[in-house]
């Protein structure tokens, strides 16, 4: 195992606090973006995806959005990812 074991990338999803929440606009319908989907990828960089509901509530979809920088949004991916890898390396197995 080990070296040979290829993994594409590995993700978790975050919930962005309320204080951080922001709205967007897609298809002239609003949503409120509460929650993110970060990627390590192979090369060990993040990449991330921010996931919201419409504002006006309903059985709207789940859309992605691209996720919008500030200090406070980068800080909560980095402790995210750092937090998600202290779990992965304590892991107990199956």
């Amino acid at each position: 195992m080990g070296d040979d074991v290829e993994i594409g990338a590995l993700a978790l999803n975050v919930a962005i606090p309320p204080a951080l929440r922001w709205e967007d606009e897609r298809r002239g319908e609003r949503f409120e973006l509460q929650s993110l989907t970060v990627r390590l990828l192979p090369d060990g960089t993040l990449a991330a995806k921010a996931y919201g509901r419409p504002v006006a509530g309903g059985r709207g979809a789940y859309v992605s959005f691209p996720v919008r920088r500030s200090p406070e949004i980068d800080a909560l991916i980095t402790s995210a990812a750092t937090e998600a890898g202290r779990r992965w390396a304590a892991h107990r197995g199956l």
